[in-house]
């Protein structure tokens, strides 16, 4: 086992620079998720500590060596990748087998390595045929066997679960959480798909345009993102982010029909007037006649069984849908009509309106 550590990690290709200097450290044992949109650096980013790209500027440290100029085979890790690339004219034991034959182990040893992660993975009924006599999630647990087999200090993920189905890519995630569990790797995951971050994670790094917009535990990412980015890449739905500005109180901001006084929370707010970004998720906005904080006008309702989403309009607001709110169980609402809603004060983000950083 190992601990990882990125610093000041940059890569450009030519005069274009895609990693704008990264740092990281991942403990002994530590699962890290890279999450990000397509194109934000997070495979290269993976890339670069495997050795398959090399590092323009900042040093990539694999236990106590930096591994910057060693080839992949040198750094002491197992990658997964998103199409299994496992080979079709080998059975699942030659597949899994095969980096230790390469490595030159003999066999005894190689078939109790084998055997053991086959066991783990509930592939030993398999270990007979061929990559096309199996599902895609046999496939996938038979490159993660070849990777568990060679017991490395490192698992590096590369988008493994995106060619899964739905149902599938619950299973999987479930099983790749139990295995790092159960061996105790480092482990870096690359994915696009928040609830894989979240759900997999000990800590998430959120990348945007090849910088990490914020590294944190997946609840702190999810209650205290410290970017616009952040807040509405995390979650789902989106956060509903409205340009408002601080009150005349000096303690209040203002929202469509009325202000939202924050006094209580004890915030340091801008000046008078100043401009602000006021950050509230759907599921902490509530219908309420007793107290209203906004009057909406519901759009359209998306259905989706244990809740619904209410795509509201409010007046003077940009677009239809402007803002969503989640309401639990089966729901009424009607396209049309007027929705009467609270916001929860301890789930409310401010943001500045400049560097989109989070003010409170």
């Amino acid at each position: 086992m190992a601990t990882i550590s990125l610093k000041n990690v940059r890569k450009d290709y030519g005069r274009n620079p895609v990693i704008h200097g990264i740092s990281l450290d991942v403990a002994n044992r530590e699962f890290i998720v890279i999450v990000g949109p397509s194109g934000c650096g997070k495979s290269t980013l993976l890339r670069m500590v495997a050795g398959l790209e090399e590092v323009t500027a900042g040093t990539i440290e694999i236990g106590d060596r930096v591994v910057n100029t060693l080839e992949p085979r040198e750094r002491d890790i197992a990658m997964v990748f998103q199409n299994y690339a496992l080979y079709p004219h080998m059975t699942v034991f030659e597949n899994m087998a095969y980096g230790l034959k390469i490595a030159g182990m003999n066999k005894t040893e190689i078939a109790e390595r084998v055997g053991r992660a086959a066991n783990m993975l509930e592939l030993g009924p398999f270990l007979a045929r061929k990559p096309r006599a199996l599902s895609g999630g046999q496939r996938q647990r038979v490159a993660m066997g070849r990777a568990l087999v060679r017991d490395p200090a490192a698992f590096l993920f590369d988008e493994p679960l995106s060619n899964l189905d739905a149902k599938l890519r619950v299973q999987m995630r479930l099983e790749i959480k139990a295995l790092q569990r159960a061996v105790g790797t480092t482990s870096l995951y690359v994915t696009h798909d928040q609830v894989e971050a979240m759900t997999l994670a000990d800590r998430l790094v959120v990348m945007n345009g090849g910088r990490a917009e914020q590294i944190d535990t997946p609840m702190n990412v999810y209650l205290k993102p410290a970017s616009v980015f952040v807040a509405g890449f995390i979650g789902s739905p989106a956060m509903n982010i409205i340009e408002t500005r601080v009150g005349a109180d000096g303690r209040s901001v203002l929202v469509p029909g009325g202000s939202i006084d924050l006094e209580q929370l004890r915030l340091h707010l801008p000046a008078v007037g100043a401009p602000v970004l006021f950050g509230i998720r759907p599921e902490h906005m509530a219908v309420s006649v007793e107290k209203v904080d906004m009057m909406l006008t519901v759009a359209a309702v998306e259905t989706l069984g244990a809740d619904a989403l209410a795509h509201c309009s409010v007046e003077g607001g940009r677009k239809i849908g402007d803002l969503i709110v989640r309401l639990p169980g089966v729901t009424s609402v009607k396209v049309g009509q007027q929705l009467p809603v609270v916001i929860d004060r301890n789930a409310i983000h401010l943001f500045d309106p400049e560097s989109k950083r989070r003010l409170n």
